[in-house]
């Protein structure tokens, strides 16, 4: 009976104010949905990270004889052959370094064309203009460093770069990004909270003569409290529920369909369903949790039991 009550309780409140649970609901659906969805952004960017980290090569650029003249570092003239021979010994020696390939002008060259083919540039430049490199693949990315300070100003070498700045410049602004997303959902959060504050208070208010009734009859807190606290759960699950089938529809039509980013993206490692759907249980637990949390701590001072 007691059950029936509560329950009972629960329907005539959200339909009193129900201009105000659909608020709540749009607001914690639309909060917990950039809550999920800041969450994914940051299993992608690690996803990406662990795809593009291990495919990144440092190169060390030698000197040819255009640098000679032009290059401070090349001071001394290009690059030899026994220089050459001693830079890729002491690259193959180094426990940093999982393998060492050698790209000539011809092949410098060649993929110059293939990538920039249409630049002005490319119809002035020959062979010989271009840089002998090392490409290097490092056991671990992060130990760039070691092969900068071993290589760098040595003879024969032009440069040392490392293709782990430029990721690192696009990690950035993906992070940047994702923490905007954190603010705007931190705010929506707040406003979804003070939505849920307002409507219990207007329902206690509404029904201050049954609450009175109740407290004089020996009613507990609790079971006072009850309908109020369940009715801000049922409105943020809802608003939970609608958030997971955001994330749900977002992922199958911007990805596997319609923007069909995985088939046109193909250098992105996109994170799969499985990353998704380990997100929706947390989403829901949250919109159950928050909203009756606010409802318990204001109704202790709003009804004083």
């Amino acid at each position: 009976m007691r059950a029936q009550f509560v329950l009972s309780e629960i329907g005539v409140g959200l339909r009193r104010n129900l201009t105000m649970t659909f608020a709540v609901v749009v607001s914690v659906a639309l909060s917990l949905a950039l809550f999920g969805g800041s969450l994914l952004m940051s299993d992608q960017v690690n996803a990406m990270k662990g795809y593009w980290y291990d495919k990144v090569n440092i190169s060390i650029f030698l000197c040819n004889k255009s640098d000679a003249e032009s290059d401070p570092n090349c001071a001394k003239g290009a690059v030899t052959e026994d220089q050459k021979s001693q830079i890729k010994t002491d690259l193959e020696k180094m426990p940093v370094v999982d393998t060492v390939t050698y790209e000539s002008q011809d092949e410098a060259y060649k993929h110059y064309k293939e990538q920039f083919g249409d630049s002005p540039l490319a119809s002035s430049l020959t062979p010989d203009q271009m840089q002998e490199s090392y490409r290097v693949k490092l056991t671990d990315p992060e130990k760039y460093q070691v092969i900068a300070t071993a290589f760098d100003g040595r003879d024969g070498v032009q440069s040392v770069q490392d293709q782990k700045g430029t990721l690192d410049n696009l990690f950035g602004l993906l992070e940047g990004m994702n923490w905007a997303a954190r603010a705007v959902m931190a705010l929506m959060l707040a406003v979804a909270l003070m939505l849920i504050v307002n409507t219990v208070r207007v329902s206690a208010f509404s029904r201050r003569r049954e609450t009175g009734i109740m407290r004089l009859v020996g009613a507990s807190g609790f079971y006072i409290q009850a309908p109020f606290i369940m009715e801000a759960a049922v409105a943020g699950l809802i608003g939970g529920a609608v958030a997971c089938g955001f994330l749900v529809v977002a992922r199958y039509f911007i990805i596997d369909h319609g923007l069909a980013l995985s088939e046109k993206l193909n250098l992105i490692n996109f994170i799969g369903w499985d990353a998704v759907l380990t997100k929706l249980p947390l989403i829901l637990a949250t919109s159950l949790l928050m909203p009756a949390l606010a409802a318990f701590f204001a109704l202790r001072k709003y009804l004083k039991v």
